[in-house]
């Protein structure tokens, strides 16, 4: 088992996983370095969150590498992948599932004061996101009295306050308008860009895929096509059949 290059902040190699017998992904291979924005694209059902849920520790894949800066992910103990996901990865899914007993900057708060962050830090970086993300003025309201694009906002804003090396988005604007989904789409790119943290994004949405640097096209599990920057040695592995 050889660790992938050092410029690689992620990588996978032929990672395979089914459901009950059922294959969900079948040799897919990427790699994504710092600061990277990597979308990974298809129609729904055609394994997108499978893929994401096994880089993110979420999944032990069937077969299989998964690597996080030299670390094998896929061969942690449980104890270890709950401090790589609590320390390094962030999550934002489709639903934001808030806890509706705590207002909007406490629930953006709340990754960073589990891991033992004061809380007058936790809060000072909750609302910085929460303003950036335009629903600063929502921050002493519960969920409850937040529309669903605002909660959702908030469920972003406590991914990104947490401060993650990686940051697994899976359709995060699906619930959104419009307008809103560009705001969190330039709010993703740009913590990329300055915070240096490697995006993985899954979306069916070919506008949202043209954000990325890279693309991994999905189609029942295997990894189709190829990104025109893989021609440059830059860009994800390809997958094994």
């Amino acid at each position: 088992m050889v660790a992938p290059p050092d410029d690689d902040m992620l990588a996978a190699r032929t990672v395979s996983y089914a459901y009950g017998g059922s294959p969900a992904l079948i040799g897919v291979s990427l790699r994504a370095r710092e600061g990277e924005i990597v979308a990974v694209t298809g129609p729904r059902g055609c394994g997108k969150t499978t893929l994401l849920a096994s880089l993110a520790g979420q999944l032990v894949p069937d077969s299989g590498e998964v690597w996080f800066k030299g670390v094998p992910v896929h061969s942690l103990p449980p104890l270890g992948l709950e401090r790589l996901r609590r320390e390094h990865f962030g999550w934002i899914g489709t639903e934001p599932q808030l806890v509706p007993e705590l207002n909007a900057w406490e629930n953006a708060a709340l990754a960073l004061m589990l891991r033992g962050t004061g809380r007058r830090a936790a809060k000072s970086a909750a609302c910085e996101w929460l303003d950036r993300l335009d629903v600063g003025e929502c921050a002493r309201a519960r969920p409850a009295a937040l529309l669903q694009s605002q909660r959702q906002r908030v469920a972003i804003a406590r991914a990104l306050a947490a401060g993650p090396s990686v940051l697994f988005a899976d359709e995060p604007t699906a619930p959104l308008h419009q307008t809103d989904r560009a705001q969190v789409l330039r709010t993703l790119t740009s913590a990329a860009r300055t915070h240096g943290i490697t995006v993985v994004l899954a979306t069916h949405d070919q506008e949202v895929a043209t954000l990325a640097d890279h693309t991994v096209a999905l189609l029942d599990g295997r990894r189709v096509g190829s990104d025109p920057s893989e021609a440059e040695g830059r860009t994800a592995c390809s997958a094994s059949a």
